[in-house]
């Protein structure tokens, strides 16, 4: 393997490790399936390069965030006329210990719950975390210069050139 080739993997390795580690630290990790499917790879061509990194679309939003239809935020995604689906919430609420109770103490159905939950989303979006994209673009920073002028790499059109290869899959 040649130094070119150890370089993009030491930046892949880098940035999914971090990635991982953000989504720990800011509690995006309840069922761990997102933290799973990220992933990396790269190829190293004569006169080229390929990065490509995968993960569960929903990273997407959480990392770059969604605007909601009364709060905004400055991401590509917003919700406009459909809310999210409670159900997608209902195992979220048991992992998080969330069961709402009768006044006598017992537990009554989540689905309540879940439809306040979604439509406190839909209303609110989701604040971007930016777990991702923080590691890639620490990482970016570090890639040697010549490999960067020689490819004519730019940390901007590499990241959303990887977002529209993972969305278009």
């Amino acid at each position: 393997m040649n130094n070119r080739e150890e370089t993009l993997k030491r930046f892949i390795q880098h940035v999914v490790s971090q990635a991982k580690r953000n989504l720990t630290t800011y509690g995006k990790n309840a069922s761990k399936k997102l933290y799973n499917s990220i992933k990396g790879e790269s190829k190293a061509f004569p006169n080229s390069i390929g990065i490509y990194f995968d993960m569960e679309e929903y990273g997407f939003y959480q990392d770059k965030g969604v605007s909601g239809t009364k709060k905004k935020y400055d991401t590509p995604f917003k919700y406009t006329n459909k809310m999210p689906p409670p159900s997608a919430f209902d195992k979220w609420t048991i992992r998080k210990g969330i069961a709402p109770r009768k006044s006598g103490g017992q537990f009554q159905t989540r689905k309540g719950l879940n439809f306040a939950i979604a439509r406190s989303i839909f209303e609110k979006g989701i604040k971007p975390s930016l777990f991702f994209t923080k590691p890639f673009e620490a990482a970016f920073k570090n890639l040697p210069d010549e490999m960067i002028e020689s490819y004519g790499l730019d940390v901007e059109t590499l990241f959303n050139d990887i977002m529209n290869q993972t969305f278009k899959k």
